[in-house]
């Protein structure tokens, strides 16, 4: 993967507490982010990561950047670990998040960074409905990246029915009309998650993760989950990476897998135990 610039913009309404993905929205978000930080950090020591909160406590109750793109690892995964749920569920007809608005400060953001050289991509996590931005907003946002040179990959998890018609319009602007071609590469993507899979076992097959242009029509869904974590690729415990070509990121991401695949049995085993414990009491 070449150099890079990325905003990450993380989805922290209240609409996160919801346990539709093990053991919450906002933790399956956390990890899946973690693991992307890490690749793209690992694959180029010159690349930087800033992170954005959507939902901020206070009276604008907007988007706070929470560290501006830097290499420096440690302040990063401190950004991504200390992100509260912030915000009201409805707030006077809006949506918990405005997609557009936070677009547009991870884009000020990445024009603002030290390092001007590479590309600039925003990932954006995407949890809360979408009731009330109109989809000609999205299509400006993606519109403005284009004209910006920035690429965006989108996450959606929950509410995928509501959601990703307007989120892959996001998406489609910022690919432009010409990724409308057969055959024709797109360097921006959506991929939606859904409830009850580890979002980290689709985006580690993905586009977003691998760091290739999708064809047409190739962004990822349902279908991905349904492969599970390998989706076909030979080194799928390794993270998708080879382990010939960079050994120290490969056997780092394949023990960072195991350890979150141990999590998830824990909490699961303890929620069965639970249960169990209430139907016998």
């Amino acid at each position: 993967m070449g150099l890079e610039s990325c905003m990450i913009l993380l989805d922290n309404s209240e609409f996160m507490r919801n346990g539709d993905y093990i053991p919450t929205r906002l933790e399956a978000q956390s990890d899946a982010a973690n693991m992307i930080v890490n690749q793209k950090t690992q694959s180029n020591p010159e690349s930087t990561v800033g992170v954005i909160a959507m939902s901020s406590s206070g009276p604008s109750s907007g988007a706070e950047l929470l560290v501006s793109p830097t290499d420096d690892l440690g302040k990063i995964l401190s950004a991504l670990h200390g992100v509260p749920l912030c915000g009201e569920m409805v707030r006077n007809g809006k949506d918990a998040v405005d997609i557009a608005a936070s677009v547009q400060v991870a884009t000020l953001a990445l024009k603002h960074r030290r390092n001007k050289n590479g590309a600039q991509r925003i990932v954006l996590f995407v949890g809360s409905p979408l009731s009330c931005a109109e989809a000609r907003s999205f299509i400006k946002a993606g519109k403005q990246l284009k004209k910006n040179n920035v690429f965006i990959d989108v996450i959606a998890m929950g509410e995928l029915g509501e959601n990703e018609p307007k989120l892959r319009e996001l998406v489609d602007a910022a690919n432009g009309s010409s990724a409308n071609e057969e055959g024709a590469e797109r360097n921006c993507h959506l991929v939606t998650i859904p409830a009850g899979v580890l979002p980290s076992d689709v985006l580690i097959t993905s586009p977003i993760f691998r760091g290739d242009a999708a064809p047409m029509g190739g962004d990822m869904g349902g279908a991905a989950a349904g492969a599970g974590g390998g989706g076909g690729d030979g080194f799928a415990e390794y993270g998708g990476v080879d382990p010939n070509m960079d050994p120290e990121l490969a056997m780092a991401l394949r023990v960072s897998m195991e350890e979150e695949r141990a999590r998830q049995e824990r909490v699961s085993a303890a929620a069965a135990e639970s249960n169990q414990e209430e139907k016998s009491g």
